[in-house]
């Protein structure tokens, strides 16, 4: 005789690309997430916000509700992928606090509210799963929390926004400006409307805030993070990173450091950096993420794969819900917070690291001295110049790469020539990475 499943019931807020993926793919494939999890799911309502939208995958008209009421009490699992803070915040405490499993793929909430909603789980004996709020279908957060909590990691690196990625790749690849390869971005779906989130690098610090909080043991949000985007990121500067066999990459960087007071601590960054064409991460294209995590026993691993799109990111969310169903219907919990390190965040300043700066100069002797003087007296080594004639008269192009500096002494590099008498113009200042 069959012994019959235990029951769950599911409530799904926002029924957007990811949301209608999840219930049709859960649907679809009904017996082979049963029998993974051990229950039977079923999806009891649908939270949207206007109940005659358009939808490109059909969702029953009878599941769907404005009520977050009828969305949330009383179901066993509560899917949250409506994005941003509130109503979402708000949302999701409704259903820890009555001890319902929560999974989301919402990075912007966990890296603004993540110790508030662990806390309400743990209050409550809930679930909390986001295996889908860094990089889509790439299983780093289950890597990090679960697969790595024997080993002492030391450094996160890697692209995490496939937008900013996509713009980046047509660039290098196709020759397109900044703007024609964002406006393809936003034509083909990789980018939305605004697409400031993105290409300011809000999204990837969101990413890097939660991914050094499981990597270090220690509570870090968005605001620990510095950040730059792409916007200042020029045709120019990708021909100049073919000639030097780099490319340009947006990074998520968090890393153990020891400060100035001798303490270990974390430092995080989120900026473009020029890659050599060897490394690993270079020859992440598209709207791919990959992420490289160094760890004292493991050594270097790296994880790659889609990381946008309804389908990838319905992946990850279905593998948090499979988890979350066996552990509601016998018992168990997901790992909880892990902070016991508690890790202070160091000034970014003291980040080492190398810059590639481009100058435009006047073409006259003795130039060379002065950008090297300058150079030396903020203590930044420079490891080798490459000069050229410019096309305007009475000018010439130097790009000068240093060796690793201080990110303080190397911005007031920056500065001081910006401002001295024998430069025309600072082109760019990109730092480089992954180069030994």
């Amino acid at each position: 005789m069959t012994q019959s499943l235990p029951q769950l019931s599911v409530g799904v807020l926002g029924a957007g690309t990811v949301g209608a993926q999840v219930i049709h793919m859960l649907a679809e494939k009904a017996e082979d997430f049963s029998a993974r999890s051990g229950a039977a799911m079923s999806v009891d309502a649908v939270l949207v916000r206007n109940l005659d939208a358009p939808r490109d995958t059909p969702i029953d008209s009878a599941l769907l509700t404005t009520d977050p009421a009828q969305a949330i009490d009383g179901r066993d699992i509560v899917v949250e992928l409506i994005g941003g803070i509130e109503p979402a915040r708000t949302y999701v405490l409704r259903a820890l606090n009555q001890g319902i499993s929560v999974v989301t793929g919402n990075k912007a909430l966990l890296a603004a509210h993540g110790p508030e909603l662990y806390a309400a789980a743990d209050a409550s004996g809930a679930d909390l799963y986001y295996e889908a709020a860094v990089a889509g279908a790439v299983p780093v957060v289950y890597g990090l929390r679960e697969s790595l909590a024997g080993d002492r990691i030391t450094k996160v690196m890697g692209i995490v926004n496939g937008t900013t990625n996509f713009i980046l790749d047509s660039m290098a690849s196709r020759g397109l400006s900044y703007k024609d390869a964002l406006a393809q971005a936003q034509e083909l779906g990789f980018a939305e409307a605004d697409p400031t989130a993105d290409v300011e690098g809000l999204d990837a610090a969101a990413k890097c805030s939660i991914l050094a909080s499981l990597a270090f043991h220690s509570r870090v949000g968005i605001d620990d993070v510095e950040v730059e985007g792409i916007t200042s990121i020029a045709a120019d500067d990708m021909s100049e990173a073919a000639f030097f066999n780099r490319t340009i990459k947006l990074l998520a960087i968090a890393e153990r450091r020891i400060g100035e007071d001798g303490r270990e601590g974390i430092g995080m960054r989120v900026h473009p950096a020029l890659v050599p064409n060897d490394h690993p991460l270079a020859s992440v294209d598209g709207a791919f993420n990959a992420i490289l995590v160094e760890g004292e026993a493991a050594g270097r691993l790296m994880f790659y794969g889609q990381g946008a799109g309804g389908a990838p990111t319905a992946s990850a969310v279905l593998s948090d819900l499979v988890a979350a169903a066996h552990h509601r219907a016998y018992g168990g919990h997901a790992p909880r917070e892990s902070v016991y390190a508690h890790l202070p965040i160091l000034d970014p300043g003291i980040a080492r690291t190398r810059y590639q700066i481009r100058l435009q100069v006047e073409d006259r002797l003795g130039v060379l001295s002065d950008v090297a003087g300058i150079f030396a007296r903020h203590g930044v080594s420079i490891q080798s110049v490459h000069q050229r004639d410019d096309r305007e008269p009475g000018a010439c192009v130097i790009v000068a790469t240093t060796h690793l500096a201080r990110e303080a002494d190397l911005q007031a590099v920056t500065r001081a020539l910006g401002v001295s008498e024998a430069v025309r113009e600072v082109t760019s200042a990109i730092r480089v990475e992954g180069e030994e």
